[in-house]
Parts: C-alpha cells; sequence; structure tokens
C-alpha cells in the first residue's frame, strides 16, 4: 500500500512509564538544587530514591563520555525517566538526544526512547484537547485518531466538520480523500470522490506532495499513464526523495515500454527503497528490454532473493 493511503502513527498509553518501583514516588515534591556538582554515583543514587528534581543536572554531568559505559547509560535512562516525572520536557529531549548519540543501537535504550516520544506525544495532545479543544488542529488529532481505530464514519465526520468550518485549510481536502481511500466501506464511488477531495487539495495547496502521487498513482491503477506521469514528475519535483513517486514512474515507463527512460526513476527508487522487491523486478525488466541482459540478471537475482525472503508473490 503506498505511504499516503494509511497512517502507522502510533500513539501509546503509558501510565506505568514513569512510575518504575517506588523511584519515582516522590519526583513532584521540591527539592533545593544543591550548589555542589554531584558526583555521578550521587545522581543516580538520588534518582533511584525518586529526588528527580535534585538528581537531573547531575545525571547530565554522568553522561560525559570520559565516564563508564554502563554508568552513563544507566544515568542517561534515569534522566528520562526523572525528567518526565517532573515534567521537564528540555531535559528529556537532551537526554534523550545523549542517548541516541552515545548508544544508537541499544535495544534497552531505543525502547526507553520510544516510551518517552510515546510519553511526550500523549501530553502533547492533552494540551491541546485542554487548550484549543474548538480549534482545527484538536479536531484534526481526533479524526487521525479515529481513523486509526477503524472508525471511520467518525473520522469522516470530522474531517467534513473541518471543511464546513474553513473549507480552504491546508492538508483537510488530502486527509478526507486518504479516508475515503482507506474505509472498507465507503461504496464503490469512493475512489472518484476521494480524486476530487485531492484535486480540491492541489488547487488549495500546489505544494502537496501526497496528492499529486496519490492522483498519479489512481491514474496509473486506472491504466492511464498519461495522465500519471505528470503527477508522478510533480511529485518527484517537490521531493526528490520520494520513492514511490519515482517508482510509479518507472512502472509507466515500462507499461509504455520506454524501456530506457524508465532506468533512470527506477536507480532513484532502488537507491531509496532497496529492499522493495518490485522496484528491482521492474528494474530488471527494463535492463533487459533495453538491451542491458547482465545488468538485467543481477536485479532479477536481488528481487528473487528478496520475494524468497519476505514470502511475496510475482509481481503481476
Amino acid at each position: 500500500m503506498p505511504r499516503f493511503f494509511g497512517k502507522a502513527t502510533v500513539f501509546l498509553a503509558l501510565a506505568g512509564f514513569c512510575s518504575a518501583p517506588h523511584v519515582f514516588a516522590q519526583a513532584s515534591k521540591a527539592v533545593p538544587t544543591s550548589r555542589v556538582p554531584l558526583s555521578p554515583e550521587k545522581a543516580i543514587s538520588l534518582a533511584k530514591e525518586g529526588r528527580c528534581r535534585e538528581s537531573i543536572s547531575g545525571l547530565k554531568h554522568a553522561m560525559a563520555p570520559t565516564l563508564a559505559v554502563e554508568s552513563r547509560k544507566e544515568a542517561g535512562v534515569l534522566g528520562v525517566r526523572c525528567s518526565l516525572a517532573v515534567d521537564d520536557r528540555d531535559s528529556t529531549d537532551e537526554f534523550i538526544r545523549l542517548l541516541n548519540k552515545q548508544f544508537p543501537r541499544d535495544p534497552d535504550v531505543l525502547f526507553v526512547i520510544v516510551h518517552a516520544y510515546s510519553d511526550l506525544s500523549t501530553r502533547t495532545a492533552q494540551e491541546l484537547a485542554r487548550t484549543s479543544p474548538d480549534s482545527l488542529a484538536a479536531h484534526k488529532l481526533n479524526a487521525e485518531a479515529l481513523e486509526m481505530q477503524g472508525k471511520w464514519e467518525a473520522a469522516q465526520y470530522e474531517y467534513e466538520w473541518m471543511l464546513k468550518k474553513d473549507p480552504n485549510a491546508k492538508g483537510t481536502h488530502f486527509l478526507l480523500g486518504r479516508l475515503l481511500l482507506s474505509r472498507p466501506d465507503a461504496g464503490p464511488d469512493a475512489g472518484e470522490r476521494a480524486k476530487k477531495e485531492f484535486e480540491k487539495e492541489i488547487q488549495i495547496d500546489p505544494s502537496n506532495v501526497g496528492a499529486h502521487y496519490v492522483l498519479g498513482e489512481l491514474a496509473r491503477q486506472d491504466g492511464k499513464c498519461d495522465d500519471a506521469m505528470p503527477r508522478f514528475n510533480e511529485a518527484t519535483n517537490l521531493d526528490p526523495n520520494f520513492a514511490e513517486a519515482y517508482l510509479g514512474q518507472g512502472l509507466c515507463l515500462v507499461s509504455m515500454k520506454k524501456y530506457e527512460e524508465a532506468i533512470s526513476p527506477l536507480r532513484n527508487a532502488e537507491r531509496l527503497m532497496p529492499e522493495n522487491p518490485e522496484v528491482h523486478n521492474t528494474l530488471a525488466t527494463a535492463l533487459q528490454r533495453s538491451g542491458h541482459k547482465e545488468e538485467a540478471q543481477k536485479e532479477f537475482a536481488i528481487h528473487e532473493s528478496l520475494r524468497s525472503a519476505t514470502g511475496s508473490q510475482q509481481p503481476q
């Protein structure tokens, strides 16, 4: 499914994240900050006791590159949890940055960071709902959440309400069009209705790369590559790293038997998403039919390897 047909944003409720066993029980209590810099050991000890306000500065110092790896990791994890416990978001950002830099592939660290981002997302969403409940942004967030839960009718109502309030709001027609394509019970005319929404979006915001791409993909799927190509071209002009749009160009050019022309966009798609079997299969076809036999065989081999690894079926 193209990346604009759905949304994979994850909102996690993390009631227990900042409440590891008694550690943060006293985090909200105001504690005078000591003027004497804390040792790493003392900062970590205070954090474990739940004295978060008192320990945060010391935990940052405890992540100095000259200190032991395990101490730095423990200080960073405690720092994330403590700063969240006292709602010190600047410090949370700093601890996350330090952990990402010092432990980029550590699974325990990545787990903590995932929860931290989710916790920050939840808090920000709550602030938006509390401070501006009638804003378009609040309704958009609610609509997206409903869409993720599969509550299509309620989500569509939200988008349509937003358009009644502001018919020219950027992004809203696109979101409604995307919902119509995703909704399983949208009806036989959903595709045409969605196209109209994407076209309205482009009238309001010609730089909406997603609307250009989806219109191109819908046209390609209907066998109308003459209509699809300008859309794909515009998408790649607006976003030179839009892999799916390059693939769309290549698929169209191959179907139009313009094999040599298809190689360049397919090379771009290959560079941007090398693990996509369809890219390699389409590129192999373009290379083979334009006389590049040896290169084609390499691409077919890559395609077969990826297809076998993922258990995917041969593209039709």
